[in-house]
């Protein structure tokens, strides 16, 4: 959040971001995108410029801190259903909502049974990232007993791809960073159905020939992808 400040400040040297990712900063490169995306939340602009200059992939990413960041600090404001700020368009919007999905982690207090009455409270075509960004908060962050997730799992209902999905990245980032816990695993394994390892993996082989010149950004794609696989296999368990 830093650097990205200062880079944004700075606009004659906007060098640090791109230097920290590819040094220290490479195996945290999921959360250094999440925390550029906080200043977003901090100064004015067109969201879709500020994030042109980051990675083509995970750019979306910052616009998810962007909605971590609005859910945190004013809850008030959004757990009525209200929309994302005017200056987040197009596929951003559903970027924006990932990131409030992952805050509702923290704003219910890890409470399970809280968190699909809160996202029920907002529009139908918004639920499903929300729920990816639950996923992610509930294995990377956790912390819920096995009784908890299971729990969390089934009151998806019909957007348990999207917990799952959540959840893999989640692995993922904690199997980069090399501090993938206890926790992590047991997380895992219950949303996901698969070791940290293996989901890591699955995010891996989904981004195998993804194409970066379609209408739709890469990093959708990617998720749907994802999604598309615990969609089957969940099938093939009925």
């Amino acid at each position: 959040m830093g650097l990205g400040l200062l880079d944004h400040l700075t606009p004659w040297n906007r060098r640090r971001v791109p230097a920290f990712l590819s040094g220290a900063g490479q195996a945290h490169a999921y959360m250094v995108h999440v925390g550029v995306g906080w200043v977003l939340a901090r100064v004015p602009g067109n969201v879709n410029r500020f994030i042109a200059r980051l990675d083509p992939l995970l750019r979306w990413l910052a616009v998810d801190g962007y909605g971590f960041h609005e859910g945190f600090f004013h809850w008030q404001r959004y757990l009525g259903g209200q929309s994302p700020p005017r200056r987040v368009t197009g596929y951003a919007r559903r970027a924006f909502d990932q990131g409030l999905g992952r805050c509702l982690w923290f704003i219910d207090g890890t409470d399970v049974g809280r968190i699909p009455d809160t996202i029920g409270g907002f529009p139908q075509e918004r639920r499903a990232d929300l729920w990816s960004g639950v996923g992610l908060a509930a294995v990377y962050a956790g912390e819920a007993d096995e009784a908890g997730l299971r729990a969390l799992l089934t009151a998806a209902g019909p957007f348990q791809p999207q917990l799952s999905q959540g959840a893999a990245f989640a692995a993922k980032a904690r199997l980069r960073a090399g501090n993938p816990t206890a926790y992590t695993e047991r997380a895992s394994e219950i949303l996901c159905g698969l070791s940290v390892m293996e989901a890591a993996h699955l995010t891996d082989a989904t981004l195998e020939n993804l194409p970066t010149n379609q209408s739709e950004p890469a990093y959708e794609i990617w998720r749907r992808r994802i999604q598309e696989r615990f969609a089957k296999a969940r099938e093939l368990r009925k």
